[in-house]
């Protein structure tokens, strides 16, 4: 089961942050308290509770809500975890753990089926000191990534490059999903150890991770199972897919039957003719 990654996450603080920027969290209801990391749940939704929204953002694959007072809600939804905005009066869902009340009446509700996803509230001036966001890689959208940055870091890399790119540390918000499109559209192999790819074969790829997570985001989002946006609607970039899921079915290259093997423990999805080892 894989996690929202930058794309589902993006797209979440895009239909989140129309509705909610300029409201004010007039009270919080938890009713899982482990799912709140930090401060302890009671003193969480003391200092949460009366501070206005102003913008939210996002690292990876962490959603960024920043308060007033420099304050951050940051929120991780690992497997299965949903953040939607809703009416008071909609039944709340089952595994809803964490209710935000806001000014306007409306409600936002962190809902968890698996219980891992974790909400934390911070700092501005700590938030680079939080565990999960102090050791994440540059944003593969942002302007650190580039050919140059990925030619000069593969180069000193012996690992997978299917591992690699799955190494937060490395590249924030690229997971599976993700990852085994950029490879194939990319022509690589999942298990190619990164140091050995060629130029043209680096330079692909960088195409391949940019364009992947750009139309993830326009798509809004891939849903194979959990992921739903804001508003609770699915995404629609899972009819788009070329290899992830899509064992037994054709290459849409070349008509070869898209492939699974294990690479560090994970899934990946890809074509034994166009990604040879």
């Amino acid at each position: 089961m894989d996690m929202p990654e930058l794309p589902e996450v993006e797209t979440v603080k895009k239909t989140l942050e129309k509705k909610l920027v300029g409201l004010t969290i007039t009270g919080v209801e938890i009713f899982m308290p482990k799912i709140i990391r930090d401060p302890a749940p009671d003193k969480f939704a003391m200092e949460v509770t009366g501070n206005k929204i102003s913008r939210l953002g996002r690292r990876g694959k962490y959603l960024l809500i920043h308060l007033t007072g420099e304050k951050v809600l940051i929120i991780h939804l690992r497997m299965t975890g949903r953040l939607v905005y809703s009416e008071p009066v909609d039944p709340l869902p089952r595994h809803t753990h964490v209710v935000f009340r806001l000014s306007n009446d409306r409600e936002l509700r962190f809902i968890d089926m698996r219980q891992f996803g974790r909400v934390q509230l911070s700092t501005v001036r700590y938030l680079g000191q939080v565990k999960g966001l102090k050791d994440l890689g540059p944003e593969p959208l942002g302007e650190e990534f580039s050919r140059d940055f990925l030619r000069r870091e593969l180069k000193r890399k012996r690992v997978r490059i299917k591992s690699l790119l799955l190494d937060q540390t490395f590249l924030a918000g690229l997971g599976n999903i993700y990852a085994d499109e950029a490879l194939h559209r990319a022509r690589i192999n999942p298990k190619r150890m990164a140091c050995t790819l060629t130029p043209r074969e680096i330079a692909n790829l960088y195409r391949s991770i940019v364009e992947v997570l750009q139309e993830g985001i326009e798509n809004r989002g891939t849903s194979i199972r959990d992921y739903v946006d804001g508003d609770g609607r699915t995404g629609s970039y899972q009819a788009l897919l070329r290899a992830y899921n899509r064992e037994g079915q054709k290459c849409l290259y070349c008509g070869t039957p898209i492939a699974r093997l294990k690479v560090g423990g994970r899934s990946s999805y890809f074509c034994p003719a166009c990604q040879k080892e």
